[in-house]
């Protein structure tokens, strides 16, 4: 798990019930920022269901969308590798991978581009679920 701070409420093999249970367990300032991905996520899709994933906050319309965590110095975005690619030159400056993203604690996160992610990834899933 992504969760390494000792500010942290958190002990091995905590089991999260739900997103209101997960940010609970962070510092302030931390759950400010969990809330505000949550809030962005839930804006740019409205029809999803939130639900726990490896025990991390998750959207789900026919699969999971997009995925979040905190970390000690980012919070951590799950959009899986197609978007990341997709995005590759708006998220130059953010550290990636195949397919993660982490928006540091002391930035603003990017409401314009995770909304744009989250849209593709919707793009994706109905595209899929329609097959």
């Amino acid at each position: 798990m992504l969760i390494n701070s000792s500010a942290m409420q958190i002990t091995p093999g905590t089991k999260f019930r739900d997103a209101d249970h997960y940010i609970s367990v962070f510092p302030e300032d931390v759950q400010k920022k969990l809330q505000q991905i949550r809030s962005i996520i839930k804006k740019a899709i409205p029809a999803a269901s939130e639900v726990m994933s490896y025990n991390m906050p998750a959207y789900k319309i026919n699969s999971v969308l997009v995925y979040f965590a905190g970390a000690k110095n980012h919070i951590g975005f799950y959009p899986t590798p197609a978007p990341i690619e997709a995005f590759k030159k708006e998220l130059a400056s953010y550290k990636t991978s195949k397919g993660a993203i982490q928006f540091p604690l002391d930035e603003a996160l990017p409401i314009s581009l995770i909304t744009k992610i989250v849209q593709f990834r919707v793009e994706q899933d109905l595209q899929k679920g329609s097959r």
